[in-house]
């Protein structure tokens, strides 16, 4: 598992479910009933996307930890 790159849960009315995205992979956004569930299935989609990006020679982006909002 790859932890190192941030994931934003939180709670969407329009879905009524939690998402997790993670900004610094592209289009990388999962869904759960609760909080870990959206994180856990966020964390192996992150590990499932760095293989196929490994596997197709797609450039990956470094974690860069904690992203700041305005």
């Amino acid at each position: 598992m790859n932890s190192k790159y941030e994931i934003v849960v939180y709670w969407s009315e329009q879905d009524n479910c939690f998402l997790a995205e993670v900004p610094e992979l592209p289009k990388l956004i999962t869904e759960g009933t609760t909080r870990v569930e959206a994180l856990r299935n966020a964390e192996e989609m992150i590990d499932a996307y760095l293989k196929t990006a490994h596997e197709a020679g797609w450039s990956v982006p470094e974690p860069g930890g904690r992203l700041a909002f305005a």
